[in-house]
């Protein structure tokens, strides 16, 4: 029997799972749940990482009296970090990545590498909160802070180095930081050197499965438990989601799906094109050396969002609430992109789809319902575009598309998607990132030999439900609409 545990921090919340193993199955035991709610510090928008850590170290001391665990691992969202001094702490509490902070940073960097240049150099996304766009705000406005620092460590390998006071730089997390050679797995010193970033903040790199450490004698005497392995596993939290993936085929299409939609294949070997480029598809780091060939795509957030805008209106829809709602709307009336600058910000989401619905000529979504139905079906179609897109760079067609992580659980989603894609949906796991997270924590153990081994174990551990496709050509006869939405966003006509 093995005892895993993982902590998965997402944007909006975190939580402590128990992994345990007998050998057949794994199964998944919740310790502990919590909000990760960003504070503002001198107008700046941040993690509030002694609060989170200090629900790690709850967790640890509850859990430490009353099982004996094997090892922990880490996960969390990318592009993040804290910076250390020459004391080990930090100079400020890490800036969260929706910060306005980096306007305009891209064509500053721009100065010293074209778009082109950098998506060649290291294969991610151009996405105005990457690291390196947050480095050249420090290195323009904060230099100072950014000279201070011996250290920086992405959000994971922050965890790690608090639990067991060794820096190490996991390459998952690394490779979303838009500073990494997605070849050479290395950081990319091109990058750094001529952006004028200090080489000497950016740690030893380390593959998912190595043990960073044990937790510090310190940290144990005051929880009161032994010295417990802390493994880097796959540290990006959607790297751990991509492990859990149940595919029986080599290829695959995954969906990770919850407040951004991460949406992929696996790949030995990146794909660095001018077509990719052009549809700004990211190769990220994977399990064993491969690459996640995927887009980040706004994903639940909108809905998300909008349900909170109706609770501060006194409508307090639950989910199954929000899919009858949607269900009994009237059926492709408005489209918006999810990913437009108008939906990237907290705020009155419903209003903001309203307002995007009039300056794009469709008709405006009135009721609740409307405003739901517009947010799933706009989601699955721009699930079906990103598919395309992928399939254009791959040069292969996909028999099935796997939807893990929270969205799994959303049923009108998958079926939408089942629908606007003409492909069949597999549904779950739901707890996907902590399952892969778990899975390579019992690699690292020899537990379990290897990837395709623990995705068997995860197949027969975990339920899935299919969706087949209906109504395709209904769906279909409203995909040039919503392409043109889409189209009229890229020539910036909105």
């Amino acid at each position: 029997m093995k005892n895993v545990l993982s902590f998965d921090f997402g944007a909006s919340s975190g939580r402590a799972i128990l992994g345990i193993y007998d050998g057949n199955a794994l199964q998944l035991k919740e310790v502990h749940r919590f909000k990760n709610e960003p504070i503002t510090l001198n107008d700046t928008l941040c993690w509030d990482i002694d609060k989170l850590f200090g629900e790690v170290k709850k967790v640890l001391k509850e859990i430490g009296k009353t099982t004996a665990i094997d090892s922990i691992g880490i996960d969390t969202w990318g592009v993040d970090f804290g910076l250390l001094d020459k004391d080990g702490k930090l100079t400020h509490n890490p800036v969260h990545y929706r910060d306005p902070r980096t306007e305009g940073l891209l064509e500053e960097v721009e100065e010293s590498f074209s778009q082109e240049k950098l998506y060649e150099l290291t294969g991610n996304q151009i996405i105005f909160f990457n690291t390196i766009f947050q480095l050249a705000y420090l290195k323009k406005y904060k230099e100072e802070e950014l000279n201070k620092a011996e250290s920086l460590l992405l959000m994971p390998d922050l965890f790690n180095y608090l639990l067991t006071g060794v820096k190490r730089a996991e390459e998952t997390i690394a490779s979303t930081t838009q500073l990494f050679d997605p070849y050479k797995k290395t950081w990319n010193e091109e990058i750094i050197s001529k952006l004028d970033l200090p080489k000497s903040i950016f740690q030893q790199l380390v593959k998912p499965g190595e043990e960073i450490g044990t937790i510090s004698r310190e940290l144990a005497e005051e929880l009161g438990i032994p010295q417990i392995p802390v493994v880097a596993t796959t540290s990006h939290d959607t790297a751990s989601a991509v492990v859990s993936v149940p595919a029986a085929d080599e290829d695959f299409l995954f969906v990770s799906c919850g407040t951004w939609s991460l949406i992929g294949t696996e790949l030995e070997q990146p794909i660095i094109s001018k077509k990719s480029a052009a549809y700004n598809i990211t190769n990220e780091s994977g399990i064993n050396g491969t690459t996640r060939f995927l887009k980040n795509v706004t994903g639940l957030w909108v809905l998300q969002e909008t349900k909170k805008q109706f609770e501060k209106e006194g409508r307090n829809y639950s989910y199954d609430e929000i899919t009858n709602l949607a269900e009994n709307a009237n059926a492709f009336g408005c489209f918006i992109d999810t990913d437009h600058p108008d939906f990237q910000l907290p705020g009155d989401m419903p209003s903001k789809i309203k307002e995007y619905a009039e300056k794009t000529n469709q008709q405006i979504p009135e009721t609740d319902g409307e405003i739901f139905r517009t947010i799933y079906e706009s989601l699955a179609l721009k699930y079906r575009y990103v598919f395309e897109e992928i399939m254009e760079c791959t040069s292969k067609q996909y028999k099935q598309v796997h939807i893990v992580g929270g969205g799994s659980q959303a049923e009108i989603l998958c079926q939408m998607v089942a629908n606007a894609s003409n492909i069949e949906v597999l549904a779950g796991p739901v707890e996907a990132t902590v399952i892969g997270n778990s899975a390579v924590q019992l690699i690292s153990q020899n537990a379990i030999g290897s990837v395709s081994e623990a995705r068997d174990v995860i197949k027969r551990s975990f339920d899935m439900k299919s969706y087949q496709p209906q109504q395709h050509e209904k769906w279909n006869a409203h995909y040039d609409d919503f392409k043109n939405i889409l189209l009229g966003d890229s020539k910036g006509r909105l």
